[in-house]
């Protein structure tokens, strides 16, 4: 069975996927290199870790072996797959 896909925002915390689309271009250019610096690319497997607690922005993401910050709007330009339990 596989699963459709959801941005990663939307993504239950702790719940692995991976990355199958990113929507380069609602991104700035900076914002878009800091994601590709970061390791964001398809395929990659992704799990979001927590919140920020005041308007759950920013988003703690497991990338790859890295875990990162990113902002949830950033987050809603990635599609990912979530991958079974």
């Amino acid at each position: 069975m596989t699963s459709s896909p959801t941005s990663l925002d939307q993504l239950k915390i702790g719940m692995r996927a991976r990355i199958s689309t990113i929507d380069w271009e609602s991104l700035d250019h900076g914002e878009a290199c800091r994601l590709r610096h970061f390791g964001f690319d398809e395929g990659v497997a992704v799990q979001p870790l927590h919140l920020g607690p005041f308007g759950r922005d920013p988003l703690a993401v497991r990338v790859g072996r890295m875990t990162v910050a990113i902002r949830r709007n950033h987050a809603r330009a990635v599609s990912v797959i979530p991958e079974a339990a």
